[in-house]
């Protein structure tokens, strides 16, 4: 599996678990039954809460990621050659990092296309919020139908990724 492809799976599983997240803690029955239905406040607060700890989130399980990837280099590169010195040893782990995390035109076709497809989900998320608007629903449901639909289209994009990562374009 390659650099990007564990790199997308990464951003898939972190999506999901804040989503999974916002969910559980925005649906609560408990929390329902003590927020006034139309408190528009509330839910513009919960929704930034949880894009920050998003955010963070990402920002933290990227970084641990390349740690790790860097440190599995490392090993498998130690397993090939027992016999290399420090020194060299260095220098080639290096080189093995910079050809895994180079990103060539087939890299950048895949990540239009895949932006091309959640931002087409997007959109049609953002319409169905204001359908639900026109079918006489509360603001509340149009903007939790726009925070899912943001977030649902960014998870199948990066699932579009993996596909062509697969599949080839």
């Amino acid at each position: 599996m390659s650099y990007q492809e564990k790199r997308t799976i990464t951003s898939i599983l972190t999506g999901a678990a804040i989503l999974t997240a916002y969910c559980l803690y925005a649906f609560n029955p408990q929390r329902l039954s003590a927020v006034a239905p139309d408190n528009l406040k509330y839910w513009a607060v919960t929704m930034l809460i949880f894009i920050g700890i998003g955010v963070g989130a990402s920002i933290v399980i990227q970084i641990l990621f390349h740690i790790l990837m860097s440190i599995s280099i490392a090993i498998r590169e130690k397993m090939h050659n027992e016999q290399i010195d420090d020194k060299q040893f260095e220098v080639t782990i290096e080189k093995t990092i910079g050809s895994e995390m180079i990103e060539d035109e087939m890299h950048k076709m895949i990540e239009l296309k895949s932006m091309r497809v959640g931002f087409f989900l997007a959109g049609v998320g953002f319409i169905a919020s204001l359908f639900s608007l026109v079918f006489n629903s509360t603001a509340v449901v149009m903007l939790n139908i726009l925070f899912i639909s943001f977030n649902v289209a960014s998870l199948i994009e990066g699932m579009v990724q993996i596909y062509y990562y697969r599949k080839g374009i």
